[in-house]
């Protein structure tokens, strides 16, 4: 049974840090590209940062550049992100995301982990 569970979200301040991961289970983890995307409150998912291997290059939105980091352990099987100098508009249900590195489109989701920035 394939399961991404998110953990570490939570009630913030401006200027914050959190660190969110996500435990992945059931599939060849190392196949697949990883990816935390971000819904805010009225507003469509949006990609946030996306790692291919361990010591890859990472992606990120421009939003999040210099801030949010992005890192992966093949032997734990998770991903997680660092997320500092945060901001009220990080506010948001953040989802873990696997997609399998031939495929076109994502694989497997988290149900999502609730960060609130408060100012």
């Amino acid at each position: 049974q394939v399961q991404l569970v998110e953990s570490g979200g939570g009630l913030v301040q401006v200027g914050g840090s959190l660190r969110l991961s996500c435990a992945a289970s059931g599939f060849t983890f190392s196949n697949y590209v990883m990816y935390w995307y971000r819904q805010a409150p009225g507003k469509e998912r949006e990609l946030v940062a996306g790692i291919i291997s361990a010591g890859g290059t990472p992606n990120y939105a421009d939003s999040v550049k210099g801030r949010f980091t992005i890192s992966r352990d093949n032997a734990k099987n998770t991903v997680d992100l660092q997320m500092n100098s945060l901001k009220p508009e990080d506010t948001a249900v953040y989802y873990c995301a696997a997609k399998w590195r031939g495929g076109p489109a994502m694989n497997y989701w988290g149900k999502g982990t609730l960060v609130t920035v408060s100012s």
